[in-house]
């Protein structure tokens, strides 16, 4: 079981003035904002901080989302130019976007230094069995690369790279609370990766470095803003936190305010942990707690204790709560709704 998420949280400020997606962040707007912590490993600190620094910040408007990343690199390099293949089998930098927090119908979208994109939607994690959308696109996106030194080039030292993605929100609000565009207030998951992997000069050109024992490429390094605590970018739950504000950049500041359910939802996450590995030992599930190796003592003292139904096949669980529409119910797909009908941080 991953360790208890402590998401990051960014407030978004808005922009009136455009941003020209170049991958030059010479628009004061950006000037005016705050960038992210620097990203860690995606296992978190208990792993050693990464060797060069990433770090991004957002802007939006009522039709866009804006984001920016600096990407420090002394030897920047990329190869694939065909949109829609694997971007990660080269360095990348990676957005994850679920707009409605219930970890089901989320973004992703990676890209290379080349500008090349791979946009695609993810109706459920891959562990519930989730297919990737290949075929889907970001309608009006536009993404801009800045190099500040020489792509492909290994004969010199670079400083890194730099991008600019601009995202319609018409194109993620299918995915969003009421399938509506953000309104200041507003909370959606989102997450930052960075791929890297260890490269070696041969014949004047980088190649990645083999392990001589898999007689494959090392396994790439995998560098976030809010950690996974596992190698797997794929734990929505986990994500950090974008929340929307009314102020115009540079016009004040304003508070992030943290999900007042995060040890709620983080309960029933746990049930839903243990659920699945039940399920892989008994090719069943459980209404019990102690089947499913849980007890009291693994929940805050000021919960009530979990209610679990099940069948076979399925199953549902929910701490009873007296808070009128703050009752969540995790199911055994992983999702997690409010039986209000919101199913996002408010």
């Amino acid at each position: 079981m991953p360790p208890e998420p402590q998401p990051k949280g960014y407030v978004c400020y808005r922009t009136t003035a455009p941003v020209v997606p170049d991958g030059i962040l010479n628009e004061l707007a950006w000037e005016q904002v705050p960038w992210t912590d620097y990203f860690v490993d995606i296992e978190g600190s208990a792993k050693p901080a990464p060797k060069w620094k990433t770090h991004a910040k957002m802007l939006w408007d009522d039709n866009n989302l804006y984001i920016a990343a600096e990407i420090e690199d002394p030897h920047v390099w990329a190869k694939l130019k065909l949109r829609d293949t694997v971007i990660f089998y080269d360095n990348d930098f990676e957005v994850f976007i679920d707009p409605d927090g219930d970890t089901h119908a989320y973004y992703e979208l990676e890209v290379n230094a080349l500008g090349t994109v791979w946009d695609l939607l993810l109706l459920k994690p891959y562990r519930d069995g989730g297919p990737p959308v290949n075929g889907w696109n970001i309608a009006g996106l536009q993404v801009g690369t800045h190099i500040d030194g020489t792509i492909n080039n290994p004969l010199d030292t670079d400083k890194g790279w730099s991008v600019e993605i601009i995202i319609p929100l018409s194109a993620l609000k299918e995915c969003a609370k009421g399938a509506s565009i953000p309104v200041a207030g507003d909370q959606w998951r989102i997450d930052f990766s960075r791929v890297e992997w260890r490269t070696l000069i041969e014949n004047g050109t980088y190649k990645k470095e083999i392990n001589p024992t898999t007689a494959k490429p090392y396994p790439e390094d995998n560098w976030v803003w809010s950690p996974q605590g596992r190698i797997n970018m794929h734990m929505p739950e986990m994500w950090g936190v974008l929340q929307f504000s009314s102020i115009l950049a540079g016009n004040g500041k304003e508070e992030y305010v943290a999900d007042p359910d995060l040890k709620i939802k983080w309960a029933l996450r746990k049930v839903y942990y243990a659920e699945f590995d039940y399920f892989v030992k008994n090719n069943t599930y459980s209404s019990s707690m102690a089947d499913i190796g849980l007890s009291l003592k693994d929940f805050p003292e000021n919960l009530t204790a979990p209610v679990i139904h099940s069948t076979r096949t399925t199953f549902e669980s929910y701490i009873p709560s007296e808070k009128v529409g703050r009752q969540w119910t995790i199911y055994q797909d992983g999702r997690i709704v409010n039986i209000s009908g919101s199913s996002l941080l408010k």
